[in-house]
């Protein structure tokens, strides 16, 4: 999450009246995050969240996401609901951008999972797999292996800028990965960016799953293999097997991985180590002018990438057969 647009008090109340939302108490700019702007907005009604798609966002996806949060929810998986306004809509327009809202979530997300908060995530992605399963609309993944040599366009004349050598080992990647992306294994919908900021516990039970911005209909042990990467490495950069062995335990319970997935696991996760790599590449180099945005570090996933290369099969992250 994160504010580029900024919306005045005049735009916001127009947009709000087309709402039984009673009246605003407070709505402020949410820092973090990278993607669209997002305010936290209260009402006499209740507490909910404003977000602003900006151009990362293509307005024609934004019914597949409001409509599998809808979808989610009604096969019992806690994530924001979409607030419809009085003429039905959950999708309207606001200081130039589509926006909607959305219901807020309780619960506090970890910046330092133990391997219980790592378990009870690889069970609710493997909820969120099956009650998807049935999600009539399909989106493809824009950030999957045909994006991201064009990504790594954007930035490969000042890659080396933010690390020496980081553009060469990409290209090394990149044609690494191109030559033996999996095909074949079982697809549906993911979440895409299951990462700590985007999902709530109390205690260390998962309260809520927020953010499906980058949902889509993808691998779905490539959904896993992002959360390995997101959940199960320490500070120093190490891969702390125990919390990876917690998660694909977790996840296993619910959805067990079939011998082809789990054959592939380690090239899903230097594809997911890579993907995020280059966004946050990307960004770090082209964050606009005056915009209230934290970047995240793209050398946290080069360094990750590290590890990958050195993985022979999934028994290194915790996978027990």
């Amino acid at each position: 999450m994160a504010v580029y647009t900024e919306v005045s008090d005049e735009e916001l109340e127009a947009f709000l009246s087309a709402y039984d939302l009673g009246q605003v108490l407070a709505c402020k700019g949410i820092a973090e995050g990278v993607e669209n702007s997002n305010y936290f907005l209260q009402t006499t009604a209740g507490a909910f969240i404003l977000t602003l798609y900006e151009k990362r966002v293509r307005e024609e996806d934004l019914p597949f996401f409001l409509g599998l949060m809808e979808h989610l929810s009604a096969r019992g998986l806690t994530c924001p609901q979409p607030v419809r306004n009085r003429a039905g809509h959950a999708l309207g327009r606001l200081a130039g951008r589509p926006a909607a809202i959305v219901t807020f979530l309780t619960g506090v997300s970890v910046r330092r999972p133990n391997a219980r908060h790592c378990h009870a995530v690889g069970r609710a992605l493997a909820q969120l797999h099956e009650a998807g399963a049935d999600f009539g609309m399909r989106r493809a993944n824009g950030l999957s292996l045909q994006s991201w040599r064009p990504l790594f366009a954007q930035a490969e004349a000042a890659a080396d800028q933010v690390a020496p050598g980081l553009a060469e080992r990409t290209r090394r990647e990149l044609a690494y990965l191109e030559a033996r992306w999996p095909e074949g294994l079982p697809i549906g919908v993911i979440h895409a960016d299951l990462f700590t900021d985007n999902v709530f516990f109390i205690g260390e039970e998962v309260s809520g799953l927020i953010d499906f911005y980058f949902a889509c209909t993808d691998l779905l042990a490539y959904d896993l293999a992002i959360c390995l990467n997101a959940w199960c490495f320490e500070p120093d950069g190490s891969f702390n097997l125990t919390k990876g062995r917690a998660m694909i335990v977790g996840y296993e319970r619910i959805r067990p991985l079939n011998d082809a997935e789990a054959e592939v696991l380690p090239i899903l996760c230097r594809g997911s180590a890579l993907r995020f790599m280059l966004t946050r590449l990307v960004d770090w180099l082209n964050v606009p002018p005056g915009a209230l945005v934290k970047p995240k570090d793209p050398l946290e996933y080069d360094r990750k990438l590290a590890f990958h290369r050195h993985v022979r099969n999934a028994a290194e992250y915790g996978l027990e057969r």
